[in-house]
């Protein structure tokens, strides 16, 4: 969709190369959400190691950073804004 509308971007591998737990307590700032909101809790590891559990935010962010296959996504950011890109409408709508 990127490539589509002729956006230049960067992509960022987040399994081989986990955020910390500040980039994604920064990332969580952009899309205005809380860290458990990131989560992805179908996600079979969510399933078998953390649903109903309680966490603090700060826990959620270091659970995501060392195990990243919890994280939501595809994330797309531009200019200080960012979108969980599920539906892609959402993206399209931070292209406008």
């Amino acid at each position: 969709m990127l490539d589509d509308n002729g956006e230049p971007f960067e992509a960022v591998n987040y399994l081989e190369h986990p955020p910390s737990p500040g980039e994604l307590k920064g990332l969580t700032d952009d899309l205005g959400i809380k860290p458990e909101e990131l989560v992805r809790k179908k996600e079979p590891l969510f399933e078998s190691q953390f649903a109903g559990k309680t966490f603090t935010d700060t826990e959620w962010l270091e659970l995501m950073s060392a195990n990243p296959i919890l994280i939501e996504r595809p994330i797309v950011i531009k200019d200080g804004k960012a979108v969980i890109g599920r539906p892609p409408e959402k993206i399209r709508s931070l292209l406008n």
